[in-house]
């Protein structure tokens, strides 16, 4: 059987358990929306001070019937929450009184875009396309602090990165508080016309560890999900959704030296971001040399697998509509077609991950009805010849729609390619491109949710076969929870711009959970799950290379904290020599050899909204020929609002037997947050590792002087640690300005 009629049977076999599944789904997909609340017109401005003392305010529609979300999902909420909805030609105005036991309200920081796990606050959902798996939010503290972003994958992906213009301010009383928000309609995206919205507010009540939600959710569904939504209905059609066009500039000054090479530098970057409205739906961003010296560093890690790990994209410049262009591939990450942090970065000649600049690029995205939805990127990279770096355009178009309640189809087209001959170049790196097309399952009630792809790449002189394929589905009810999994990842498929850890795989997975909900309890909630995840490699005759039963228990407790338990057996047959520790000159396991080893695994969180807060998780038993035993512990001390101090340590000792090495990896993370107001905020994280001989200072003061406007001051140190030494440093002193025309 050649390659081809094996992803043919593959692949028919998929389908067919797609197509049982999705049968099944398909009496309950009418789109769940419960209670309405009325927004009503006015034809003036409002007083934006926190207050709601206006005449107008007293005879608006209100919102107040909250359910309960946690401790249990069966009650009335113990506090209360009103809502109310005004609206003009320009500004949805929301008005919200939050009753209290008291006026101690929990608030860890006055920076902007904050956790809401750890803030009393209340955020609104808007989902302004009616389509239940995109919307806006935003949230207010009792303090004013504000935060917003976008919602994805129908509530399972929270996007705090992206911002806009608007409003918001509070008072505090000893029985409630009050917030007032002014939210311009030029800032989120609707339809012209449009007389209903779905919305729906949720709250943290910090302070008696209750969250609640105007519309009811199971507690086996996230808070966010927009499943449960109630309905926003206009009192009059609404307008043009008018987003201005928006000019972000920038000038950076940067002073950096490299002790390794002896080489310093002082230089002056110019560049900046453009903003276009196009129609009601549409978004064009436009950025010219861009910087991102300002983006928080990443956290450093352990890595102890043989493969890649995926890290998040923090850059503002693709965030907006992230999960258009980011989502699409393996839900588990087997096979990402698409993965944004590729794009900025590149391999020199000596293997190494150094910064790409990037020279130029355009997004389009967003909505071009209430069904369809359009993505189209394209970014041009510099080349760098001393370190054999092409220059090459990156390109992703997308097209989705709307299917059903809550589902959609998409296809896109991925292309990355130099248009140059460069001497250091191979033939077959001369361009790559993926296809590829999916339909994602989301029932009204998010009972069933799934998902099935195909996608295929090709590179030069090779257009045969180079599949990745997957079917997945998941049954979530309130007392089980079963997924299902199969994966195919041919040996030659290929993303340049994708996230790929292995290839040659086929992978089918099973997860199956039991929940409970005790009374008079100190457990809120607990289960007990059981996963089973097989590999084979298909050009091993389909050999079982990777094997992972585990069993664990995951409790939430009613003060908010969590503990977890489990065991695991592992099987792995290594076809290629894998040196687990990072040490210098070890010798690695040899390849063609199977390893079985079990561990069993402890962790607790206490409850985060403490003013200290810590947790710990333990890792013991068997590792491959030897033994392990992993510790992590952090620990987090606020004071309340305007300052949080941390301290994580994470020490993974691995002991295996002669000729190999031992290792004992240990990993410091002291950082502090202090935020002086409402727009001065500074942060300082420090980073040691003794794996990566590496220790990094990184320190960032911010002002917000104007609206989305800010100056940064961000510091870099790094040091070799035996002996400690310098090894790279710099100073950056940035400025941005956001202006509306």
């Amino acid at each position: 059987m050649n390659k081809n009629e094996k992803f043919r049977n593959f692949f028919q076999l998929s389908l067919l358990v797609f197509i049982v599944s999705f049968a099944w789904t398909t009496s309950a997909l009418a789109q769940i929306t419960s209670g309405k609340t009325r927004a009503t017109y006015i034809d003036y401005p409002m007083t934006l001070d926190g207050k709601l003392d206006e005449p107008v305010w007293e005879s608006a529609d209100v919102t107040e019937e909250f359910w309960q979300y946690f401790p249990t999902d069966s009650l009335k909420a113990e506090y209360q929450t009103e809502i109310k909805i005004l609206f003009d030609e320009t500004t949805l105005y929301v008005g919200i009184i939050a009753y209290s036991s008291g006026p101690d309200y929990v608030v860890s920081s006055l920076r902007r875009d904050y956790l809401g796990t750890q803030n009393d606050n209340v955020t609104i959902m808007f989902d302004t396309f009616k389509d239940g798996t995109n919307a806006f939010f935003f949230g207010v503290t009792p303090y004013g602090v504000r935060r917003e972003g976008q919602i994805s994958d129908g509530g399972s992906n929270f996007n705090r990165t992206w911002d806009i213009k608007w409003q918001a301010e509070s008072q505090m009383y000893d029985d409630r508080y009050v917030i007032e928000m002014a939210i311009p309609l030029t800032s989120i995206k609707f339809v012209e016309g449009d007389t209903t919205w779905r919305f729906r507010a949720f709250r943290w009540n910090v302070q008696i560890n209750e969250q609640s939600s105007s519309t009811r959710v199971p507690q086996n569904q996230r808070l966010s999900s927009l499943a449960f939504m109630g309905e926003l209905e206009f009192d009059r059609p609404l307008g043009k959704s008018r987003t201005p066009f928006s000019l972000i500039p920038y000038v950076n000054t940067i002073a950096e030296r490299d002790y390794e090479t002896s080489d310093s530098d002082l230089r002056y970057k110019v560049g900046g971001d453009a903003k276009v409205s196009i129609g009601n739906g549409m978004n064009l961003d436009i950025t010219i040399n861009p910087d991102f010296s300002n983006v928080e560093v990443d956290d450093i890690f352990t890595n102890l697998t043989r493969f890649e790990l995926r890290l998040p994209e923090k850059r503002q410049f693709f965030i907006d509509n992230i999960d258009l262009f980011a989502s699409f591939g393996n839900t588990y990450n087997e096979a990402r077609p698409f993965f944004s942090r590729r794009i900025g970065l590149a391999t020199d000649k000596d293997d190494n991950t150094i910064e790409n600049p990037i020279l130029a690029g355009v997004r389009l995205s967003g909505k071009l009805n209430e069904d369809w939805r359009l993505g189209f990127l394209n970014i041009q990279t510099d080349e760098d010849i001393p370190n054999e770096i092409p220059s090459n355009n990156n390109m992703m178009f997308v097209l989705q729609r709307k299917v059903f309640s809550r589902s959609n189809i998409g296809v896109f087209f991925i292309n990355r390619q130099t248009f140059q001959d460069y001497d250091f170049l191979e033939d077959e790196d001369e361009y790559n491109r993926v296809i590829g097309a999916e339909y994602n399952l989301a029932s009204a009630n998010n009972v069933w949710s799934g998902k099935f792809y195909v996608n295929k790449s090709f590179q030069p002189n090779d257009a045969s076969g180079n599949f990745s394929t997957q079917t997945q589905i998941q049954y979530n009810t309130r007392d089980y929870t079963f997924v299902t999994d199969l994966t195919f990842v041919d040996e030659e498929f290929r993303a340049d711009l994708g996230f790929v850890p292995r290839n040659d795989i086929l992978k089918h997975g099973i997860f199956g959970e039991k929940k409970f909900y005790p009374k008079r309890s100190k457990i809120t909630r607990h289960a007990f799950n059981l996963l089973v995840i097989n590999y084979w490699r298909p050009t091993l005759d389909y050999q079982n290379t990777d094997r992972l039963y585990r069993l664990r228990w995951e409790s939430q407790f009613n003060d908010r904290s969590s503990g977890a338990a489990g065991a695991a057996y592992n099987y792995i047959y290594l076809t290629e020599e894998f040196d687990p520790t990072g040490e210098d000159d070890a010798v690695p396991l040899p390849a063609n050899t199977d390893y079985t080893f079990n561990q069993v695994t402890a962790e607790y969180t206490s409850n985060s909204t403490n003013r200290l807060t810590y947790n710990g998780s333990i890792i013991t038993g068997q590792f491959f020929n030897g033994n392990i035993f992993s510790a992590g512990a952090e620990v987090a001390l606020r004071f309340q609002p305007w300052a949080q101090v941390s301290l994580a340590l994470n020490y993974d000792g691995i002991r295996l037997p002669d000729p190999y090495s031992d290792a004992d990896i240990w990993l410091l993370s002291p950082r502090v947050e202090i935020t002086f107001s409402k727009s001065l905020f500074w942060s300082t994280l420090i980073q040691y590792s003794n794996q990566r001989e590496n220790l990094g200072i990184n320190s960032r003061l911010q002002w917000r002087f104007a609206p989305l406007s800010d100056l940064f001051l961000v510091y870099n140190d790094n040091f070799y640690i035996d002996p400690v030494s310098p090894r790279y440093r710099s100073i950056n002193l940035k400025v941005t300005y956001w202006i509306n025309i």
